[in-house]
């Protein structure tokens, strides 16, 4: 049987459904969605939409109507994520809620941004605001998990992704290419790509496949594309070098830019770890990591990896091909299946 949920945690559950309509729209910001609640009745409710657009509780207190203003005093404020103290592209939501004299705020958790940690919740007690934390707490860091470990772990958040055939083969040995998931998980693959940052191959997945690595089966926008290509063989006509978007290829050769690609010179040695460096410092906080089986078995390797989804057509079987990679410290959340395929979520175990 499912938890029986408080008024709080309801109305907090609703805060996160806002936040996610705006999943790869605002980072490097985080999602988030605000209610104001009046004696059990909503009466507004919003969601940060646009990176450097008004945040949540902005568009929440804005979404009152003229009749529930005088309300809003004397409501309940549910926030999924601590409102900021500080000026950014807005102005502090926390100055905000203190001009309205709102006398009670329930956020979902804390914010462990530098500028804002504990200074959000702080100003609203110094200003007499009853303050209550950790409702859904769980579900609201997880909603933010990119956010959070960009700025905890000094990295973008990493995603693996492959499609194997029911014997756990990635593709087959010729050079001929073979199309494991069916269409309806190519599209949810393509979601996938509009909620992160930016999405990364190596080399001869880029020769062989000669991927967009684009959304252009889902609305949104294209993120950043990662090319290892460390002796530069790639050829100039690839996809990954069309104006679509913006292309880094990491090479052990030259930096240089071309208009929309960035060459950028690492070290063999450790070379994963410089990718992410360089990745944390152009403000990248989220990597798709879609191929192909060797690049994938380095960052399982290297322990660098926090989610994987590993899609399994139950009906294909490849005689001879790449085997898939191997994952380890690898916990299955949960499945789906789509058709003949099977989705199944890891997330990374350090314990």
């Amino acid at each position: 049987m499912d938890k029986a949920f408080s008024t709080d945690e309801q109305f907090m559950q609703r805060c996160i459904q806002l936040a996610s309509l705006a999943k790869g729209k605002v980072a490097p910001n985080p999602v988030v969605g605000a209610v104001l609640v009046h004696q059990g009745r909503i009466i507004g409710e919003g969601f940060h939409q646009r990176f450097g657009e008004a945040h949540a509780e902005v568009n929440c207190i804005n979404s009152v109507m003229k009749e529930d203003v005088p309300l809003i005093k004397d409501s309940v404020l549910y926030v999924s994520l601590e409102p900021c103290a500080h000026f950014g592209k807005t102005p502090p939501c926390s100055s905000l809620i203190i001009e309205k004299e709102i006398k009670k705020v329930v956020i979902g958790c804390r914010d462990s941004f530098k500028e804002v940690s504990g200074k959000g919740i702080l100003q609203l007690k110094e200003a007499g605001i009853e303050v209550i934390t950790g409702v859904l707490e769980k579900e609201c860091i997880e909603l933010n998990r990119y956010f959070f470990c960009f700025h905890e772990m000094k990295r973008p958040y990493i995603i693996l992704k492959w499609a194997q055939s029911a014997n756990s083969k990635i593709g087959a040995d010729d050079e001929k290419r073979i199309l494991i998931s069916n269409e309806y998980s190519n599209r949810l693959v393509h979601q996938w790509r509009s909620e992160i940052a930016a999405i990364l191959v190596g080399t001869q997945t880029a020769i062989k496949d000669n991927p967009s690595l684009t959304t252009r089966l889902w609305k949104g926008k294209n993120p950043v594309r990662i090319i290892i290509d460390k002796n530069l063989q790639l050829p100039a006509s690839s996809n990954v070098f069309s104006g679509e978007a913006d292309t880094i290829v990491f090479n052990k050769i030259k930096n240089e830019q071309l208009g929309h690609c960035i060459f950028i010179r690492i070290q063999e040695d450790d070379f994963l770890n410089q990718i992410l460096v360089e990745l944390y410092q152009r403000n990248i906080q989220s990597l798709l990591v879609e191929g192909g089986s060797k690049t994938l078995q380095a960052f399982i390797d290297a322990g660098l990896w926090d989610e994987a989804r590993v899609i399994t057509n139950t009906h294909l079987n490849i005689e001879k091909g790449t085997a898939a990679p191997q994952l380890t410290q690898a916990v299955l959340q949960h499945q789906e299946t789509i058709f003949n395929d099977l989705i199944n979520w890891y997330k990374r175990n350090d314990t």
